[in-house]
């Protein structure tokens, strides 16, 4: 004997749900994804910079434990000091936007920076395929 088990309306709305929840984070991760003019955005007490790429700059971001270095030098970008403890985020060496979604973090201070944008055409392999 088969039993039907009927659709509630509680049941309809929960599908809904998961439906929006899954929609809006692919469209929230996907349409960060920039091209033209590779940049850096840094992010820390509370602030943002951008900087372009070619830039040569030395920024010095607040944070809790003090100031965390980030350096933009020759078409790279940096951690080169940070107050941290266990210096991970210097430990992650130079990355640039050949390197795809390129991002640093120096957690205890809360400093962080992305690299958006992309200088190439998709000629060259990515991290993820390599």
């Amino acid at each position: 004997m088969k039993m039907k088990l009927p659709i509630k309306i509680a049941d309809i709305i929960i599908i809904l749900l998961a439906v929006g929840v899954s929609g809006y984070s692919a469209y929230s991760v996907y349409s960060r994804q920039t091209s033209g003019a590779p940049h850096v955005v840094i992010q820390g007490n509370n602030q943002q910079w951008v900087f372009p790429m070619d830039a040569e700059e030395t920024i010095p971001v607040r944070g809790p434990l003090g100031n965390t270095i980030v350096r933009i030098h020759d078409g790279w970008a940096w951690v080169e000091s940070s107050p941290c403890d266990n210096q991970t985020c210097v430990g992650m060496g130079k990355v640039n936007e050949t390197i795809w979604w390129a991002w640093v973090a120096c957690l205890p201070n809360m400093v962080q920076f992305i690299i958006e944008g992309n200088s190439n055409s998709g000629e060259q392999l990515d991290g993820v395929t390599y």
